[in-house]
């Protein structure tokens, strides 16, 4: 069984880290990520628990992301804010949840998350292209739990 700390090594929380940072310079959306052991519960309740308690609803356009992974449970959800919801259908996540879904299947943990993140990053700019007087809402280190 796969564990927390064989998810990834600190140069690929890096590299996953940096995706964010390129993504987030595309769009005024906010994308983090989420990792931890296990959950009882349904991956996307989950990804909502989490989402709320890293305060990721307060974004002033209400277009946080976030993908979410237990590892052990191996679980993966990608939650959106209200914001992005009303401008988009649930196909919109579709490619992103194949590209998470194609590489961990390979055990390309970091590979489908930076390239889930790069997605993400491309699409939303789409509804929230980046803005010159953008703020950094969110922190773009990996959450762990």
């Amino acid at each position: 069984m796969l564990k927390v700390e064989d998810f990834l090594t600190k140069d690929q929380e890096q590299l996953i880290i940096n995706a964010i940072k390129i993504a987030e310079k595309n769009t005024s959306g906010e994308i983090r990520i989420h990792i931890e052991k296990s959950s009882d519960k349904e991956p996307m309740d989950r990804a909502l628990d989490v989402f709320y308690d890293l305060k990721m609803n307060e974004t002033a356009l209400k277009n946080g992301v976030l993908l979410y992974v237990a590892v052990e449970t191996q679980q993966f959800a990608i939650i959106g804010d209200v914001g992005i919801h009303t401008k988009v259908t649930d196909s919109f996540w579709n490619s992103t949840k194949d590209i998470v879904f194609t590489h961990f299947a390979k055990k390309e943990y970091a590979k489908g998350l930076e390239l889930a993140i790069l997605e993400v990053g491309e699409k939303l700019k789409t509804f929230f292209p980046y803005q010159s007087n953008d703020t950094n809402e969110l922190s773009d280190e990996i959450s762990k739990g």
